[in-house]
């Protein structure tokens, strides 16, 4: 049964501006992660000095649901199988907002399924979001095809997400805060919404923060919806991947470290009734996480409105790769050190490859001849001990 009322999260509702323009001192930066090498100036500053990391402990909870596959899945090393591709499938629907509506209006979200064509019952599946600095990008970019067709091709099932972006939530230019906090309602919390507004500079930053909510609510359905559909793919989800390049990096750690109640309770039914299409009650767990040049800038951010900090032992393995010449001010090298300072002293696997001399974006480096793809794939195998033919 769907969640009649979620639990709303016990926010910090005083926002000290001075706090919270250390969230958002990046979010002034355009839309560098559509693939454009230009480098932003940051005219607030550095997040680094960020609220420090303190522990709370963190259930894994998972649902009933299982994948068909028992035992190991196995895939092959080299592309060994054609691959199939189930585009455009709506896998939840989420509020947005036009220029034409007064209110908000309901927005299907897709996905592609990438699939192998074998005949196999017991398939790893690895999910993949695209990036874009919360403000556009898609799941057809080129890069993410490729990487797509190459672990399909060798067994996986792979899958790529569109998600609600600040191109979708309307123009709050010339609204009061009252006026911009009914904006939004359904579509951020009102709590997400208020701290935004204490911390932003500009109409563009507060859409933009909403639209950072909005990306996680929905990678999280898309989750969700993978593991409710997974015999239609031969999915074993006990073998789940995410990962995500640069805003969708962002994502993926906020999705393999945040409790499956985050970015789904905060909001009531009553004000966004397309949480009913989102497969509320599937539960999942995360496996492993790939990060391409990403940051906790979320989770940062969910601490500072929560006061939870969602890092802890029980977290996903990680994999990084991060270019060491990235000045994005929303991504820097240092994010990644960071991410290993944390996980390290709590016994999560993690490691970190860094692209040197290489700058955001960098989806053509090469590491000792291999790819992205390549390394990814050696830390899947290796960290989930899947077989390799």
């Amino acid at each position: 049964m769907p969640h009649p009322h979620p639990r709303t999260l016990t926010a910090q509702r005083s926002y000290p501006r001075a706090a919270a323009l250390r969230f958002f001192g990046w979010l002034a930066i355009p839309v560098m992660l559509l693939a454009t090498p230009t480098v932003w100036s940051d005219p607030v500053g550095r997040f680094g000095s960020l609220l420090q990391a303190v522990q709370t402990v963190r259930a894994t909870e998972t649902g009933d649901e299982e994948g068909p596959g028992n035992g190991t899945p196995v895939v092959t090393a080299a592309p060994s199988y054609e691959v199939l591709l189930d585009s455009d499938i709506v896998y939840a629907n989420g509020l947005s907002r036009n220029s034409s509506s007064t209110s908000a209006v309901e927005q299907s979200q897709f996905l592609d399924v990438y699939q192998p064509d074998n005949d196999s019952g017991n398939r790893p599946v690895f999910m993949f979001i695209h990036g874009g600095g919360f403000k556009g990008g898609t799941k057809t970019k080129p890069e993410i095809v490729a990487m797509a067709d190459y672990f399909a091709s060798r067994g996986w099932v792979f899958v790529s997400v569109d998600y609600r972006t600040a191109s979708d939530l309307g123009t709050i230019d010339g609204l009061s805060s009252e006026e911009v906090l009914g904006f939004y309602t359904g579509i951020a919390p009102l709590e997400w919404v208020e701290f935004s507004l204490a911390g932003a500079e500009t109409p563009e930053q507060v859409t933009q923060s909403v639209a950072m909510y909005a990306a996680q609510r929905d990678s999280k359905a898309a989750l969700r919806w993978l593991v409710a559909n997974a015999a239609n793919y031969n999915i074993n989800t006990d073998y789940i991947s995410v990962g995500g390049a640069s805003a969708g990096a962002i994502t993926a750690i906020t999705l393999g470290a945040s409790e499956l109640e985050d970015f789904r309770d905060e909001i009531l039914l009553t004000d966004d009734p397309t949480l009913a299409s989102t497969n509320l009650d599937t539960g999942y767990s995360v496996q492993s996480v790939v990060w391409f040049w990403g940051s906790r800038i979320k989770l940062q951010l969910f601490e500072g409105i929560y006061g939870l900090n969602r890092f802890d032992g029980s977290d996903p393995e990680l994999f990084m790769a991060h270019g060491t010449d990235d000045v994005n001010p929303g991504t820097p090298f240092s994010e990644a050190t960071e991410v290993q300072a944390i996980y390290d002293p709590l016994g999560v696997h993690n490691e970190l490859v860094p692209l040197e001399g290489k700058g955001h974006g960098a989806w053509g480096a090469t590491v000792d001849g291999k790819s992205l793809s390549d390394l990814s794939f050696e830390f899947l195998v290796a960290r989930q001990n899947l077989t390799v033919e």
